[in-house]
């Protein structure tokens, strides 16, 4: 279901169903935000949650969540079932006691759940705000009056070698350029500047 969702979408083929095979055995993978959706008895989404940090300018650190991969197989998108999943997840992790939540994305899937452009909260990576780089607290107010800089979990670090490996497992799929991708290579390496 994950390959499907996002084979040729960011990249021609997609690297997100090794990223899930290989996640779940981080030390920092949530085994309760591995969250799958049903609709007649068939799974049809799922979401995966990583713990990741932010440093404060004192030195403080804060563990927050990062997302991902997050799918619904292509004929269920685009319904509904996507903010279904995200909602119950953030309404888990606050009773996990998490208060934030930093992931990289297309801006245009994710404000209309309450994500907002990292440079609002003053969260960058290595000092730069990334125009894909989203923050949502879920505790209100919990980054303000802090400059944050982000770290992810070193869960989401593959080898992208081992990649076409585990590919071979699946029925074969063509690799194809598609517009979505240079769309997402311009959102990626685009920068907020104050």
């Amino acid at each position: 279901m994950i390959r499907e969702s996002f084979w040729n979408l960011y990249v021609p083929g997609c690297a997100e169903h090794y990223l899930a095979h290989t996640i779940r055995t981080h030390s920092d993978f949530i085994p309760e935000l591995d969250l799958v959706l049903e609709k007649d008895g068939q799974i049809i989404g799922n979401v995966m949650y990583t713990k990741a940090k932010l440093t404060d300018e004192q030195g403080n650190e804060k563990t927050i969540l990062t997302f991902g991969p997050v799918c619904i197989r292509p004929q269920f998108q685009r319904l509904g079932y996507s903010k279904l999943l995200l909602e119950k997840s953030f309404t888990i992790a606050k009773q996990l006691n998490y208060e934030a939540i930093v992931i990289f994305g297309m801006p245009s899937n994710y404000v209309s759940r309450g994500f907002e452009g990292c440079y609002k909260y003053h969260v960058s990576m290595d000092e730069t705000y990334y125009t894909a780089m989203l923050v949502k607290e879920l505790v209100p107010k919990i980054l303000e009056d802090h400059t944050w800089s982000y770290q992810e979990s070193p869960a989401l670090e593959i080898d992208l070698s081992l990649v076409e490996e585990y590919d071979r497992k699946f029925p074969p799929l063509k690799k194809l350029w598609q517009a979505s991708q240079e769309e997402f290579d311009i959102i990626s390496k685009s920068i907020i500047k104050s």
